[in-house]
């Protein structure tokens, strides 16, 4: 065993390698680019060495600088994480020269697995069921048209090098095909330094299940179970959970069994993962294999007890396995959220910023991977992340910045803990995606488990608007913030420094307004809570927290259930976030209610006229001039952020009048572009 790891990659992944290293008792080495100086990866490690600018294709998989700090640092084995260098075979071949362990597979199976127009061949030479499509290599725009029709609509256009949803596009039509080719190859050059493009089949109402595979260079090879990763949002995984709440034992089992022989097929060590499509009578098609550690492992961990790091450290040190596939046993549930640097309600579109607040829920500190959950206690609560509070989120990688993961016996049991983690769950400075995993931890298909790929697409049409509560629900806030109100109007009345004769009297009558509805109501005080009555309907809810102002948390019990609020203050009440609600509540006396009712709102300017940048980024390109005629549809430019392009349309018919940008200028947020007559 090496006494010293490399780990050449940067965020939650990286942070997550040097925690199993260091059980281990092996001392860690971070690489880091100038936007990372002060990441938490790097205040981790035991050393770390700089690789040089923000770009990823200017730093961290620029392979000779990575195998520099290798040289400078001593590390005898380099563990890659995922994305980045990970499934790069060059990488592999220059530290198999330098006589440097790869945490990951030979070459061969790199090679082989790891280009997904080589793998669909081999499996299909194997006898595996395969999606049908275009494997052989696409030379331009038009023969990705002529090959779209061919396979027929609707197609997925896929970078060969690619993962984590880059460098991929669904076509239903020409026009989309053409435009996905050139957009999908820009994506791929950039993000792997490959810009081969292949066509595949778009199977409809899919779902996305993936085994786990685990093999040493003995000849031993094992599968741990399944995920279940159909929630995506444009390619990208959103929720995973495992096991399945589709699968039988016998699909699991052949599954498993085709995913090890698949991977002995190439000679496969370490972990990796092979990617199925399942129809809805459980036929399943092998998509690709991805020959690196998924994002979405612990909750494999958590069902399973086995630290798939440690395992693959293991094997890269040319340790037999400690366990076979008897001693695989699947127990209880587990659920991961991503939680993403995106804001839902922009349509998930990238954000950056420093994280004024950043406060995860508390983590079960008897369970760490390797664990088995259920020794942990009755619900285990996993956040694994690689930022912290104050710390930057920068436009140059990947949105993500933690996964969160619950573990309980059952499936519902999960889901709940879940919904209680994300409500506890405080972020500040940035726009992110907690109030969206809230609305789909809620929502009545993914509780049924009657999921698909297109869940996102088909629930989520327009976008995300936040949820809507139930009219229950919405009562028992009012009543909690109506307490909490009164809470703090006393605690203003104990501030020193008032005028004699002055005093300031709580009175108990309120009127509540959220959700457009106004609510009179009547508290009654005692010392363990308050009586809140509701003088439309007589309904009296009994309400008792822990929150005292100033807190962004409270934990309420109205009625004897539960219920967690993440609290701002505003004028005359609160900003209360809970289970995919954002919502303005405002507690007022009576005739301050019926000042307010009287006052004029606000009129937001008119930008109509104006495109604004949606998100901080990068302008590609800029794809109309001056006095343009555009039409309702046309592209006008291209912004890339966080690693993926967005291209931006006219919302309507116009002319160009003003060009205020162009290509490689960096812009923030509602930024004007451009401007029309």
């Amino acid at each position: 065993m090496f006494d010293k790891i490399l780990i050449a990659n940067r965020g939650e992944i990286a942070c997550r390698v040097i925690k199993t290293a260091r059980k281990m008792g092996l001392k860690t080495v971070a690489i880091y680019s100038d936007a990372d100086r002060q990441a938490l990866h790097v205040q981790m490690a035991d050393e770390a060495v700089h690789v040089g600018p923000p770009q990823a294709n200017q730093s961290y998989i620029v392979i000779d600088k990575v195998m520099a700090a290798i040289r400078q640092s001593g590390a005898q084995a380099v563990h890659p994480g995922y994305g980045f260098l990970s499934e790069n075979s060059k990488f592999a071949e220059a530290l198999a020269a330098e006589g440097v362990a790869f945490v990951g597979p030979p070459v061969g199976a790199i090679e082989k697995m790891g280009d997904k127009i080589t793998s669909k061949k081999i499996a299909q030479e194997a006898g595996v069921s395969t999606v049908p499509g275009y494997m052989g290599l696409i030379e331009d725009a038009d023969e990705a048209v002529k090959i779209s029709n061919e396979i027929g609509y609707p197609v997925m256009l896929k970078a060969s090098a690619g993962g984590g949803g880059k460098g991929m596009r669904i076509a239903w039509n020409d026009s989309e095909a053409r435009e996905g080719f050139q957009s999908s190859k820009n994506e791929a050059a950039s993000s792997f330094g490959d810009d081969r493009i292949f066509i595949e089949k778009f199977v409809t109402q899919p779902r996305h299940i993936e085994i786990q595979v685990l093999c040493d260079s003995h000849g031993n090879g094992i599968y741990l179970g399944e995920r279940e990763c159909s929630i995506q949002r444009r390619n990208q995984k959103v929720v995973e959970e495992a096991p399945s709440p589709f699968l039988d034992a016998e699909t699991r089992r052949a599954m498993g069994e085709q995913a090890v022989a698949l991977a002995k097929a190439v000679g496969y060590t370490s972990a990796g993962t092979v990617e199925f499509i399942v129809d809805g009578d459980r036929n399943f098609y092998f998509l690709e294999m991805n020959t690196r550690l998924q994002v979405e492992h612990p909750v494999t961990e958590l069902i399973t007890g086995v630290d798939l790091v440690e395992q693959m450290i293991r094997v890269a040190a040319g340790q037999p396995l400690s366990l076979t596939q008897d001693d695989v046993k699947l127990t209880g549930w587990a659920i991961e959220n991503r939680l993403y640097a995106e804001d839902p309600y922009r349509n998930f579109l990238p954000s950056i910023g420093r994280l004024t607040r950043y406060r995860p829920p508390a983590e079960t500190a008897a369970y760490s991977p390797g664990v088995a959950a259920g020794d942990a206690g009755p619900v285990v609560v996993r956040n694994d992340t690689g930022v912290y509070e104050g710390g930057e989120i920068s436009m140059y990688y990947d949105p993500m910045i933690a996964k969160l993961c619950t573990w309980a016996p059952t499936r519902d049991a999960a889901i709940e803990a879940m919904r209680v983690a994300l409500d506890s769950f405080e972020v500040e400075g940035i726009g992110h995606n907690l109030p969206f995993l809230s609305a789909v931890m809620d929502h009545p298909k993914f509780i049924s488990g009657d999921i698909t790929t297109a869940f996102i697409a088909e629930e989520y049409p327009d976008g995300f608007e936040g949820a809507t509560l139930p009219g229950a629900d919405l009562r028992r806030i009012a009543a909690a913030c109506a307490a909490m109100h009164r809470i703090a109007e006393i605690r203003r009345t104990q501030v020193s420094g008032r005028m004699d004769n002055h005093e300031r009297r709580v009175g108990n009558n309120w009127v509540v307004d959220l959700a457009g509805q106004t609510h009179k109501v009547v508290i009654a005080a005692d010392p363990a809570g308050a009586t809140v009555t509701f003088e439309d309907t007589g309904a009296a809810i009994r309400v008792a927290s822990d929150w005292t102002p100033g807190d962004l948390i409270a934990h309420v019990t109205t009625d004897d259930a539960p219920l967690v609020l993440k609290v701002d203050k505003i004028t005359q009440g609160f900003r209360i976030r809970s289970r995919g609600a954002d919502l303005k509540v405002h507690v007022r006396r009576p005739r301050q209610a019926e000042l307010a009712a009287l006052m004029p709102e606000k009129q937001a300017p008119d930008t109509s006229k104006m495109l604004l940048c949606p998100m901080p980024g990068l302008v590609v390109n800029i794809a109309v001039e001056v006095g343009e005629e555009v039409q309702e549809g046309q592209p006008l430019c291209t912004i890339e952020a966080m690693k993926m392009e967005n291209i931006l349309r006219a919302e309507r018919k116009s002319v160009v009048s003003k060009v205020n940008a162009a290509a490689g200028d960096s812009l923030a947020v509602d930024d004007v572009i451009i401007e029309f007559e």
